[in-house]
């Protein structure tokens, strides 16, 4: 699998990312496939980490310069709440 001289954007690597995911996911690879597929996959994610990690900083540094000092974290979790029919009453 070449890679490339440039790092892909973001939307690129989770694209190729998730690509990779569903061929790991089928489980036909040759062992040396699946090494190399997964790597590339460590390679990506790190990748999207980093990005995500610089757009949060760009966030918070834009947020300063508007007079609000404070951040709040973004939380996932009252989402995936709604998606989770939690303990069953029957």
């Amino acid at each position: 699998m070449p890679q490339d001289p440039q790092p892909p954007d973001f939307e690129r690597a989770l694209d190729e990312l998730e690509k990779l995911v569903e061929r790991l996911e089928r489980g036909d690879l040759p062992l040396d496939d699946a090494l190399r597929t997964f790597e590339r996959g460590v390679e990506l994610t790190r990748h999207c980490q980093s990005a995500l990690k610089a757009a949060q900083q760009r966030v918070e540094i834009l947020l300063k310069r508007n007079g609000q000092a404070t951040t709040e974290p973004f939380t996932v979790a009252e989402e995936s709440q709604s998606n989770d029919p939690g303990p069953s009453t029957t």
